[in-house]
């Protein structure tokens, strides 16, 4: 399948600078930078608000199996199919702005580690990272901040060639304050303290662009990255040391796209263009010793390096569940949810449905449970997203629909699939991410558009 732009001439280059930084409308810019534009279009939309949500249930057990055919057809394919039963819709548009770069924007995360009160998220594309602010309803707050998206933050690359494509939230285990990762097309990895306006470290290791990052959901200071170089990295960005490097002998043979840690953190799960899915365990002996001592490691009072893990076997391998690139995977409990350029969300699990995570061997069989369907999305790079509690799952496609769909029924094949639209969201939506109380939606997409939508009631 040809590649999108999400992957065009992401050749390494040198790292120089610092990165600029500015603030609402007043910029604070590090030595010898100038500020970067806040670029942001609020475009008021309120007069089309009544024609923003349609809403449809779906069975979802087909998995489509045509090749990749034009926009065109793939609305006439549309137009010819049943019209599904109307449902209430769990999210009604609220606001949307446009950036000012006039490219895509690859990634958007909430900040998971805020008070639920307060829904702090952050957008990448092109050379920014662009951290906002849902404005509550708020009836004494001026009419300009009901409802809407604010500014509060914005991060320029030195270099103009950068285009980041991913971006990861933490917090400092010694100060609280919030963390925001983020990496793309030149393979280094930038750390920002958002309190402290100013980028504060860089990572340089992968030979090529970084496609996804991931935060320890229990450590805090491991950072996982997955690159075009086929393999993984395991950071501690508390000791700036490489913990671990999963690739190599049995790795990905082309492209890392997407990764993840379970729950707990004890095993990884990783997609790429080489259609596999390839768990590593973490909870090894070997790795935990590794872990624990690149939290006491001290480089300026060790002469030799950190001794980084070569990992070169995966725990679990298969390509038995997708035929295109794989470009997102999570964890649901045991299961797994991935998806690639075939209109279906698979979820399934290693091995067979009744075998314990330690009965697991590199080469056994998978199970497949269920497929959740949609149109038109068949491009890579395009990711969904769970709220916190994993009960609500959200993607965009092509055209600029949202399905969301709720995973509360016991049965799959009652799955209620909702369609969010909007007359002037019409460009591909790369990835969705919920706020911390799941109230709120976010969308962004290849016009440099933001998206905000609420839950309803």
């Amino acid at each position: 399948m040809t590649e999108n732009s999400s992957s065009e001439s992401k050749e390494e280059q040198s790292v120089n600078g610092d990165v600029f930084i500015q603030e609402e409308e007043t910029a604070t810019a590090t030595v010898g930078a100038e500020p970067a534009s806040t670029g942001i279009d609020f475009e008021d939309t309120q007069s089309l608000d009544s024609a923003s949500v349609f809403s449809t249930t779906t069975t979802t057990t087909t998995r489509s199996k045509s090749k990749s055919p034009n926009t065109r057809k793939l609305r006439k394919l549309c137009r010819r199919a049943k019209a599904p039963k109307m449902v209430q819709p769990l999210y009604k548009y609220s606001y949307h702005v446009r950036e000012d770069h006039n490219h895509q924007i690859f990634g958007v995360q909430f900040n998971p580690f805020l008070d639920r009160s307060q829904a702090v998220f952050a957008t990448v594309g092109k050379d920014r990272v662009s951290i906002y602010e849902c404005v509550r309803n708020n009836l004494d707050a001026e009419s300009a901040d009901k409802d809407g998206i604010r500014l509060l933050q914005v991060y320029a690359d030195p270099d103009t060639d950068e285009s980041f494509y991913t971006c990861a939230w933490s917090y400092d285990t010694i100060s609280g304050d919030p963390v925001l990762a983020a990496a793309g097309y030149r393979g280094v990895i930038r750390i920002f303290n958002i309190v402290k306006h100013q980028c504060a470290k860089n990572y340089i290791g992968h030979g090529h662009a970084i496609n996804e990052l991931k935060f320890h959901p229990v450590l805090p200071q491991l950072l996982l990255s997955g690159s075009k170089d086929h393999s993984l990295r395991l950071w501690n960005i508390q000791t700036d040391v490489c913990v671990a490097v999963f690739g190599g002998v049995e790795g990905h043979r082309d492209e890392v796209l997407s990764i993840d840690f379970d729950l707990r953190g004890d095993r990884i799960m990783s997609s790429g263009m080489d259609h596999s899915l390839k768990l590593w365990r973490l909870n090894k002996p070997e790795f935990k010793e590794a872990i624990e001592l690149s939290s006491s490691f001290n480089a300026s009072k060790n002469t030799a390096p950190f001794p980084t893990i070569k990992e070169h076997f995966p725990d679990f391998s298969t390509r038995d569940i997708h035929r295109n690139y794989v470009d997102c995977v999570q964890w649901f409990g045991d299961f797994v949810f991935s998806k690639s350029c075939e209109n279906s969300i698979v979820c399934w699990k290693p091995g067979k449905l009744s075998a314990q995570r330690h009965e697991m061997k590199p080469q056994d069989s998978t199970t497949v449970l269920h497929h959740f369907d949609y149109k038109m999305c068949e491009i890579w790079f395009v990711r969904f997203a769970f709220n916190a509690w994993q009960k609500v799952l959200a993607l965009g496609n092509q055209l600029g629909t949202t399905f969301v769909w709720e995973l509360d029924s016991n049965d799959p094949n009652l799955t209620k699939c909702s369609q969010l639209m909007h007359p002037k969201c019409t460009s591909t939506i790369r990835q969705t991410s919920f706020s911390k109380d799941g109230s709120i939606l976010i969308c962004v997409c290849d016009d440099s558009t933001v998206w905000r939508w609420d839950r309803v009631n």
